[in-house]
């Protein structure tokens, strides 16, 4: 891409803005030397990278690159065996850690949402942990050398500090002595040179003897090494020299840790570059309150509310525009300062963006393509050097850009034909837009010429646009009308001005009628738009209106609907408790009947007592799924007394007694009756003789051995309790029945449901003995009864 189209476009501040957001100085090198990309897929890629970097600062917010730098220079000159310093090892370490915190950091994130191209980045960082913790051992947060890096120096060091010690006891010793003292300018004790020294007044240097080290500016103070601690301070530079050994010794063996990993050292710093300016893209995507455009490379355009991303957004005036479908070139038409430019640059700016990587100021659902150059030729690039008019710096650039241009180009003039004889210009400019438009280029244009509108209606592919001017505010809007001319409203602004009405009369007499009509018509058309505008702008506010009525009503309607749910659910749990009352009553009238029955030797049977609670049991209503259809009931003139019937509000069958009036009926539930509405009713089994549903409530019944008693009760897989009913109602029907012997199967298992029966058969007063099954007859899992 043409450096001098990317400074036209203002490229290069979208740059600066990007690299502000950069945490690393391979980042903002990166930012400053990024340039648009003419391959599609690659385009797709570095869009996808900031997609991801967008999302990772929407849920957790940017990464911190502290402490990473940028290493190359010591790395390279460690790999030729160069000695690195302290700091420049510290600031390896600190980087090493940050890249293993960055990767981290990563990988952390992918797992709950998904960043493959981050991850893939990432993962491509080394792991340099054992050299971290080398660095480390030896070099401190200071970039000083650690009394613990060796021995050697650990020793050397305490020599130092012990000497320094004894140096310091010998001169306090001396300072303090009151014959020294009032030789001595200050009572202290200084360093010049590595070496102890004291200040003494110069009148007295002879004194000490000794070695002078410096002298105030006026020459008054002496810094006098004693001669009683020459000796000493000999000894501690000698000590030092060795320190100094040591510490090169240990900065060579760093020094060859780095280089043998110095190659993927510097493959890391280059990807941590890239992952800062990615996420650096991401944040500035955020800023701009920018999106991602879908990208083509067929020449298709459209943007949605785009923004001229260097503009505040507060001020900015959005545009709309679409190019490359039904037209491929666009004249936009109108007077100056009506914001014709600032579009042509944002048209070309935003797509230089998406061409780099960079999210767009559009809305969601904007396209933009992959042109492999855009030319512009916008402003005034007149060449004072060269000595050409604003016209011949139009030419020659236009030139340049027709030499250059391909079908697949996108290409912005503004003010084409300007700057010359209006006839000749306005000739011009239509020749060099019929070429650049018969080549199939994308083409946006901005003119003056009044001839223009005429040939962008007539020309198939090209299509008349306008920037929207209110002539009651005699100001722009900056609106883009595409499909509508500008119209020059010099009358209209001459008139408002307060331009006498003769003037402006002899004006217009002096304007072709062709010229006249054609304004008419835009004129007309422009206010059939801003009508149309207002109807759909009524109509969007009526449809949004009717959209939060619609809301609002169908959250009044579920939460009637749970209300109703609510009094459902209380109401069955009340019937539910009516009934557990009832069964609490019944159970203990069954208990009280029992008790009767064994000391008065009624008749009453144990088993039918049984089946009355079983009856009972089945009464309680089972509440049915939300949402469960209610079957339609039959018709209520279907049912009749003595008829099995299902009822449904308690999901029960029962036997109709008798008719209650003309919409309820008495209904036989177990032991119970109730009165049961017929729409709740459904006839199951019709037209039963009463006398026989009588019969089955006797108190007494006899039987034969011909109504085929059973000999043998199957309890497997029932528990205790259940058994124990069932076997109580079983033995009762084979001894009605006059049966000898009867098996009881309860299978092996664990044995509580033999011993449960066995403790049962031991008390019942029918069973004359029992015993558990021979080989043959089930073994132990059957129990053989004999009856009395």
């Amino acid at each position: 891409m043409d450096d001098k189209i990317l400074h036209t476009l203002e490229y290069r501040k979208i740059l600066d803005k990007c690299a502000a957001y950069t945490q690393t100085s391979m980042g903002r090198e990166a930012a400053e030397s990024l340039k648009p990309d003419t391959d599609l897929e690659s385009v797709k890629r570095l869009l996808q990278a900031t997609d991801e970097a967008y999302t990772v600062d929407r849920l957790k917010g940017n990464p911190s690159f502290g402490g990473i730098t940028d290493i190359a220079a010591p790395l390279k000159r460690a790999r030729i065996g160069g000695t690195l310093s302290p700091h420049e090892l510290l600031a390896i370490g600190n980087t090493v850690n940050g890249s293993r915190r960055i990767k981290r950091f990563i990988a952390n994130v992918h797992e709950d949402e998904p960043i493959p191209l981050l991850e893939g980045i990432s993962e491509n960082l080394s792991e340099q942990k054992p050299l971290e913790d080398a660095i480390k051992a030896c070099i401190d947060e200071s970039a000083e050398v650690l009394d613990s890096a060796s021995p050697g120096l650990a020793q050397v060091r305490r020599e130092l500090r012990s000497g320094e010690v004894r140096i310091r006891e010998k001169l306090d010793s001396m300072i303090r002595s009151s014959s020294v003292a009032k030789m001595l300018q200050d009572q202290l004790i200084t360093i010049r040179g590595d070496r102890f020294v004291i200040p003494v007044k110069a009148e007295y240097r002879s004194y000490f003897g000794g070695i002078v080290h410096d002298q105030s500016g006026s020459g008054a103070t002496l810094f006098i090494e004693p001669e009683s601690i020459v000796a000493m301070n000999n000894k501690l530079r000698e000590t030092r020299m060795k320190e100094e050994r040591e510490i090169e010794i240990i900065l060579q063996k760093l020094t060859a840790l780095v280089g043998e990993q110095a190659d993927l050292l510097l493959l890391d710093i280059d990807l941590l570059g890239q992952l800062d300016f990615i996420f650096a893209k991401g944040r500035l995507a955020h800023v701009m309150k920018a999106s991602q455009p879908r990208m083509n490379d067929r020449g298709y355009l459209k943007l949605k509310k785009g923004r001229h991303p260097l503009i505040d957004m507060e001020k900015v005036v959005p545009i709309d525009v679409e190019l490359g479908n039904s037209y491929t070139s666009i004249i936009v038409t109108g007077p100056n300062t009506g914001g014709k430019t600032v579009t042509l640059k944002t048209i070309g700016l935003l797509s230089l963006m998406a061409m780099s990587g960079l999210f767009v100021p559009a809305e969601e659902g904007s396209q933009l393509c992959v042109f492999d150059a855009i030319y512009a030729d916008i402003g005034d690039e007149q060449s004072i050097e060269q000595s050409l008019s604003t016209f011949s710096s139009h030419m020659t650039n236009i030139i340049r850009i027709l030499n250059h241009m391909t079908p697949k180009s996108l290409v912005l003039l503004d003010e084409v034909g300007a700057g010359t004889d209006p006839a000749e210009g306005s000739a011009l400019a239509i020749s060099i837009l019929e070429h650049i438009h018969s080549l199939g280029c994308r083409m946006v244009a901005t003119t003056h010429y009044s001839e223009l509108k005429a040939y962008a209606y007539e020309r198939k592919g090209v299509i008349n646009a306008s920037m929207e001017f209110d002539v009651n505010t005699l100001s722009p809007t900056y609106r883009l009308l595409v499909g509508v001319p500008g119209r020059s409203n010099a009358f209209a602004i001459a008139e408002r001005l307060g331009l006498p009405q003769v003037i402006l009369d002899y004006a217009r007499g002096e304007v072709k009628e062709e010229d006249q009509r054609v304004e008419h018509m835009i004129a007309s058309l422009e206010e059939n738009r801003l009508g149309a505008e207002n109807e759909r702008e009524k109509a969007e506010k009526l449809r949004q209106e009717m959209e939060q009525l619609r809301s609002r009503h169908q959250q009044e309607l579920e939460k009637l609907e749970e209300q109703r749910d609510r009094l459902i659910e209380k109401a069955r749990g009340e019937a539910k408790e009516v009934i557990a009352k009832a069964r609490r009553e019944a159970e203990q009238i069954i208990a009280d009947l029992r008790q009767l029955a064994k000391e008065e030797g009624a008749s009453v049977k144990e088993h039918k007592l049984i089946a009355a609670r079983r009856q009972l049991d089945e009464a309680e209503p089972q509440q049915r799924k939300k949402g469960a259809a209610k079957p339609k009931a039959k018709a209520p003139r279907q049912i009749e007394p003595g008829d099995e019937v299902m009822v449904y509000s308690l999901n029960q069958k029962g036997h109709v007694v008798e008719l209650s009036g003309a919409k309820e009926a008495v209904v036989q539930l177990g032991i119970m009756k109730m009165k049961v509405s017929l729409d709740d009713l459904e006839l199951v089994n019709a037209n039963k003789p009463a006398e026989k549903q009588v019969q089955r409530h006797a108190t007494t019944v006899k039987r034969t051995r011909d109504d085929n008693i059973r000999s043998e009760l199957d309890l497997r897989g029932a528990n205790l309790e259940e058994a124990l009913i069932e076997v109580d109602r079983f033995i009762d029907e084979a001894f009605l029945g006059n049966l000898g012997q009867v098996y009881l199967i309860h299978g092996k298992g664990t044995g509580i449901l033999r011993q449960g029966i066995s403790e049962y058969l031991r008390k019942h007063k029918h069973i004359k003995s029992y015993r558990l099954g021979n080989y043959g007859e089930g073994g132990t899992g059957v129990t053989v009864v004999e009856l009395k």
